[in-house]
């Protein structure tokens, strides 16, 4: 009965929904909205904080109520007149992926989030909800926003953070804008930051599918200055005054790099075409992270640099699951009864919507290392786990960084994703 729930879920998020025309019920306006999720394992809360609203809408404008990834929370825009869902989107957290950590088991935190939206016409209901690693929803929390609201903080009009284009879309209505933020960059060193933008920039696109679609996105170079140079690491001792207060040692994992200041982040964004984030932070340590539909930052001076961005924009981006194991992993990210949402992992429990008619119907599992290395099957080892988890090629870029490329599995997932909010 699961895995027939299951497989029902995937098949109606992606089905297309009545057509809806964006006029009909938005503005071209952003409303950012920023919530405080905060609790422990056993009890978790949502709570809103802020209601933001700034100039123009750079993020989808058809298939407004489809998503094409389940994510690990949820947020969805109903009209309050009619219950009928004008908008949706996926999101996974920060939050959440502490509630795997045994210092939540005891202790109690707090994370600051922020989603933008279109700017709805007349009075709607926001649910944000939060999942499990079952996909189970956890906590929800149900309000309304009134569009003429005197509250509503204006932002984005004025004193706008300079910025760069790098890349015009050949469609500026229809295409995907990405935003480089500077971290740890001074102002005297936004020259280092623009070509940091500019090499990252041709590190992504020098994978395919973002290669052949190169013409669909748009990215500009926001040059937010920070006090000092670099970013901090307590483990070292070392705390920087810097635009977004970025660290090292986030969880207590030394090479984990992250900032907890999302409003500061959306702050300097404000009034500028972003949707997507890549945050790059001036050192030369190794780190980085990436969250769906939230961030990636990745450090700009390691020899690694290239590699670990394009990684961790599989991540934010296109809600890829990483595809590596380790050796002791305390907590299980991805139950093996449980089918994983990530379109590149799977526990058998529902692969049929994945990469089964990509494979040999002859195809052994677990598929052996042995195989030709180009073989699509099932190789067991992904999603940190060293059994129960399977990936569809014995390397990807989401499984190691000195693979040049994405799998055939994660390159059709992208290429998907990005027709998407394309066509």
């Amino acid at each position: 009965m699961k895995r027939i729930f299951l497989s029902l879920l995937s098949a109606l998020m992606m089905l297309p929904a009545m057509a809806q025309n964006f006029e009909d019920y938005f503005e071209d306006r952003t409303l950012r909205l920023d919530y405080i999720f905060a609790g422990s394992r056993q009890q978790q809360h949502i709570a809103l904080d802020q209601l933001n609203v700034s100039p123009r809408w750079y993020g989808k404008r058809q298939r407004l109520a489809d998503l094409p990834v389940e994510g690990n929370g949820q947020i969805t825009m109903r009209s309050k007149k009619t219950g009928e869902v004008i908008y949706r989107n996926s999101f996974s957290t920060l939050f959440q992926e502490w509630l795997t950590y045994d210092e939540s088991v005891t202790g109690t935190k707090s994370f600051e989030n922020v989603f933008l939206v279109p700017f709805p016409k007349d009075t709607v209901n926001i649910t944000v909800d939060l999942r499990n690693n079952r996909r189970e929803i956890v906590t929800t929390l149900t309000h309304q926003v009134v569009p003429s609201d005197i509250l509503i903080r204006h932002i984005g009009e004025s004193d706008i953070t300079p910025y760069d284009l790098l890349q015009q879309a050949r469609d500026t209505a229809r295409c995907i804008h990405i935003a480089f933020v500077a971290e740890g960059y001074t102002e005297s060193e936004m020259p280092i930051f623009l070509k940091d933008a500019e090499t990252a920039t041709e590190a992504l696109f020098a994978h395919e599918p973002f290669k052949s679609l190169r013409d669909r996105f748009n990215i500009v170079a926001v040059k937010s200055p920070s006090r000092e140079s670099g970013t901090s690491e307590p483990r070292k001792g070392i705390w920087k005054n810097t635009a977004l207060h970025s660290h090292f040692d986030t969880f207590y994992s030394d090479r984990y790099l992250t900032t907890l200041h999302l409003k500061k982040l959306h702050d300097w964004l404000a009034g500028i075409p972003y949707e997507h984030i890549i945050v790059l932070v001036n050192t030369d340590s190794y780190g980085g992270g990436g969250i769906l539909n939230s961030y990636n930052l990745s450090m700009t001076h390691h020899r690694l640099y290239k590699p670990v961005v394009v990684h961790e924009f599989g991540h934010s981006f296109a809600g890829l699951a990483d595809e590596y194991a380790y050796e002791n992993e305390p907590i299980p990210m991805y139950p093996t009864d449980v089918e994983p949402w990530e379109p590149n992992i799977t526990t058998l429990k529902d692969f049929h919507d994945k990469w089964e008619n990509m494979m040999d119907p002859d195809t052994k599992i677990p598929t052996p290392l042995t195989a030709e290395k180009d073989q699509i099957g099932l190789y067991e080892g992904a999603g940190y786990s060293l059994t129960g988890v399977y990936r569809g090629a014995q390397d990807c870029r989401m499984r190691t960084n000195s693979n040049p490329e994405f799998c055939p599995i994660c390159r059709e997932a992208i290429t998907k994703l990005i027709k998407f909010y394309t066509e």
